[in-house]
C-alpha cells in the first residue's frame, strides 16, 4: 500500500491556484476540492493525498513537527517563520512582492517607525541596510498605520499595488519578490522520500514544460 502524504495546505488565494497547479501535474484532485474549504482535512484517496487545510502562517510549523509530511506556503511566512523545513520547490504562483510603503511626502527621519505582518524579516532587511528602526507588529490592515500617524512606513506584500493606491500611499522600495513553495519535513523526506519525490518531478516536469 502506498504511504499517504499528508500535505498542509494554506487557505485563502494560494488555495485554489494550488490545487489548480496539483491538477496540472497530472494528479487527480477532484475539481470540486475548491468549493471544500469549510473542511480542515480533506482526504483525497485517489491521490493517496489528505489536505490539512490551514493558516498560511501555520503552514511551516505543522511540516517542522510532522504532523503533515509536506506543505505549500509562500516565501514571505517561509522568512518570517523560519522554520526547520526542506524548501523543495519554487511553484511560481501567487507571485508578489515584499515592499517598503509610504506617504508619497514621507521624508528619512532618525529612527522612523515601521509596521508590519512580518517582524522580523523587516528588522533583518533595515539592519542590513544600516538603519536603525522601531518596528510595530500588526495583524491586519498594515495600510491604516502611516495614515494615522502609528508608524513612519509599512513592509507589506503588493500584488497590483491598488489597496496602498487606494489609500494614497506609495511603494517606495521593493525588498523581495515573492512566490509559492513546497517545502518538506525533513524525516518525511526520508521515510517518504519516494513518493515526494515523484510529485516534485511530475510538478518540475510540468512546470518546465509551461515555461517552453
Amino acid at each position: 500500500m502506498r504511504d499517504v502524504l499528508k500535505v498542509a495546505m494554506p487557505k485563502g488565494r494560494i488555495y485554489k491556484q494550488a490545487s489548480n497547479l496539483f491538477r496540472q501535474a497530472g494528479l487527480p484532485i477532484p475539481e470540486d476540492f475548491d468549493d471544500d474549504s469549510r473542511k480542515l482535512i480533506v482526504e483525497v484517496p485517489e491521490a493517496c493525498m489528505q489536505f490539512i487545510l490551514a493558516k498560511p502562517v501555520d503552514v511551516p510549523t505543522y511540516v517542522e513537527y510532522g504532523v503533515a509530511d509536506i506543505g505549500v506556503v509562500g516565501k514571505d511566512v517561509l522568512m518570517e517563520e523560519n522554520r526547520d523545513v526542506y524548501e523543495l520547490l519554487d511553484l511560481g504562483i501567487a507571485r508578489c512582492r515584499m515592499s517598503v510603503i509610504g506617504l508619497p511626502d514621507w521624508k528619512p527621519v532618525l529612527h522612523p517607525r515601521v509596521a508590519t505582518k512580518y517582524p522580523r524579516v523587516a528588522s533583518q532587511y533595515f539592519r542590513r541596510k544600516g538603519q536603525q528602526v522601531e518596528v510595530i507588529k500588526l495583524n491586519g490592515s498594515i495600510e491604516l498605520a502611516p495614515l494615522i500617524g502609528l508608524a513612519d512606513r509599512i513592509v507589506d506584500m503588493v500584488e497590483t499595488g491598488q489597496t496602498i493606491r487606494e489609500n494614497g500611499l506609495v511603494e517606495q522600495e521593493v525588498m523581495y519578490d515573492i512566490t509559492t513553495r513546497l517545502i518538506a519535513n525533513r524525516a518525511s523526506f526520508r521515510l517518504k522520500n519516494e513518493p515526494i519525490q515523484r510529485l516534485c518531478d511530475q510538478l518540475q516536469n510540468m512546470l518546465a514544460a509551461q515555461r517552453k
